[in-house]
């Protein structure tokens, strides 16, 4: 189960991104405004409100897939129709991969993205809350546009282009390409 920030309908509700308690709150805003820039769709927040389960202490990470069961749980428990993110801050991965940014599960409509790997103190880097929310908003939209049917786009400055390394990452724009753009009004009318 999760907790809105503000009462709403849930079966009309637009995306809704689900915060877990160790994000800083000051993240909340900025990410959910960038989102809704990005794909041009409204975005409420809600506290999460159960434990993140998933966690391999032989790698220190958390198991991305495991988490997004969860996400489900939370999600039907709710009675939120529409896609759900949850942003964490633990490191994840799945399957074979070493990492990952994030996770989405089409069929479920539910994703996940973690904060760990977009935060530069994570690179030895100083911290910079404006880098993190970029990260964190294209990321999430990343995720959230797997959710809407796109698939990944081969444009390198396009939301939906798979990165492999921050800089790819940061290569990235605040924006759809004009293909995933057209492709994402074909989804969501």
């Amino acid at each position: 189960m999760f907790i809105r920030d503000r009462h709403e309908d849930l079966s009309t509700m637009g995306i809704t991104i689900i915060w877990d308690h160790q994000v800083p709150v000051g993240l909340r805003l900025p990410v959910a405004r960038r989102v809704e820039m990005i794909l041009g769709m409204p975005v409420s927040n809600a506290d999460a409100a159960a434990l993140i389960n998933g966690y391999h202490p032989e790698r220190s990470q958390y198991d991305a897939a495991a988490i997004l069961e969860r996400v489900l749980l939370m999600k039907n428990r709710a009675g939120c129709t529409g896609p759900v993110l949850l942003i964490v801050t633990h490191d994840l991965f799945v399957g074979g991969c070493d990492f990952v940014f994030g996770l989405a599960r089409p069929q479920t409509g539910c994703a996940v993205i973690s904060t760990a790997r977009l935060d530069n103190r994570f690179y030895g880097r100083p911290e910079d809350f404006n880098d993190l929310a970029d990260r964190a908003a294209k990321e999430g939209s990343h995720e959230l546009g797997h959710l809407f049917g796109l698939e990944h786009c081969t444009d390198r400055e396009c939301v939906m282009f798979k990165p492999a390394t921050l800089a790819e990452l940061d290569r990235k724009k605040m924006a759809l390409c004009p293909d995933c753009r057209r492709r994402l009004g074909k989804h969501s009318t």
